[in-house]
């Protein structure tokens, strides 16, 4: 199985992605003491990760000198495993955000899927939250009629059973 991981403090905590609009493979990416992790995710995961945070920061939004500036991807990025599902909670102790990633294992693999906690604060879930916004905001356009991404090459919309091209 994968390697786990638990990052308490990390000092980067961000998401990004790799490769041409359309193309794009998306990442969810934490550092901490110089240990580097780099998970491989979907942008819906990446999506609903910051809609999720940007409504549980609600009114306790942070003080703007708190919020990360430093959202790009750290290289190398190199994917420890794929994340299969991702969840949220709060570490009232350390008065931390936790998100969890767990890894996408397929059935017939067996074992315990890998696992990584990263322990955020406000501005950190603040400034994924942001990020997180534009680069799904930079994709592809929808289509108006199906929501599906539009592609430069054309269209073919469910909607219209196929008979109409988008351009």
């Amino acid at each position: 199985m994968s390697d786990s991981f638990d990052l308490e403090a990390p000092d980067h905590f961000t998401a990004g992605t790799v490769g041409p609009v359309g193309q794009r493979v998306f990442y969810l990416q934490a550092r901490q003491r110089g240990r580097l992790v780099t998970l491989k995710c979907e942008k819906g995961q990446i999506k609903a990760l910051g809609e999720y945070l940007q409504r549980l920061l609600g009114p306790l939004q942070p003080a703007p000198d708190d919020i990360a500036s430093d959202v790009e991807l750290l290289e190398p990025v190199s994917p420890a495993w794929d994340i299969g599902s991702l969840g949220v909670g709060y570490d009232e102790e350390k008065n931390r955000i936790v998100v969890v990633a767990n890894e996408a294992v397929e059935e017939e693999e067996g074992g315990e899927p890998a696992s990584a906690r990263f322990h955020i604060g406000r501005g950190q879930a603040a400034a994924f939250a942001k990020r997180a916004r534009e680069l799904v905001e930079s994709g592809r356009p929808p289509c108006p009629l199906c929501n599906l991404p539009l592609d430069s090459s054309g269209h073919v919309c469910p909607r219209t059973n196929g008979h109409v091209v988008h351009d």
